[in-house]
């Protein structure tokens, strides 16, 4: 068990040091549109109890509030 845990977290740190250096060549627009649907997918799933139309809908209005503040 302890075995998969530290797998598991090992796949996550690479994955996470992956998508954080692809953000290098982005504007702060982008920057911020990006943050926005991750956060919102993020509160979407959550306030929904994990549902897909939740988790969607919640990146979708967080991307383009996220958008629209770096204007």
């Amino acid at each position: 068990m302890h075995n998969i845990r530290s797998t598991t977290l090992r796949v996550l740190a690479v994955t996470l040091s992956l998508a954080l250096s692809a953000c290098s060549g982005m504007s702060a627009q982008d920057k911020s549109t990006a943050i926005g649907a991750g956060v919102g997918a993020i509160g979407g799933s959550v306030l929904t109890g994990g549902s897909t139309a939740g988790t969607v809908g919640g990146a979708v209005v967080g991307g383009v509030i996220g958008h629209e503040i770096k204007k």
